[in-house]
């Protein structure tokens, strides 16, 4: 981390991070879609509110930033789970022959 600081690589990093993060992101949503369904939006509710306690509880701007980041990009999974369903139904993206629709 001292490297990161010493020679004012923080937002790069964070921006690298933030891609990563949205990029990991990505397919977790198709993933727990296809086996779960919407059903388990809250446990992307709970990692967001995780990841705000503990960016207001780190004092390393950076790492408090990446906490922040990955708190919303749950939250903005909640959305995504949801639309990955309509997507689903329009035939975009494979159904799960284990589970049942309401569609």
């Amino acid at each position: 981390m001292d490297f990161i600081l010493d020679n004012h690589l923080q937002g790069l990093f964070i921006g690298i991070c933030t891609f990563l993060i949205i990029g990991i992101f990505h397919p977790i949503v198709i993933k727990a879609e296809y086996y779960w369904g919407t059903r388990c939006w809250w446990i992307f509710l709970l990692l967001g509110l995780a990841g705000i306690a503990i960016s207001l509880c780190i004092d390393n701007i950076v790492l408090s930033s990446l906490a922040g980041v990955f708190a919303f990009s749950s939250f903005w999974t909640i959305k995504e789970l949801f639309d990955q369903e309509k997507r689903v139904k329009k035939g975009w993206f494979p159904k799960n022959p284990n589970r049942t629709y309401k569609f």
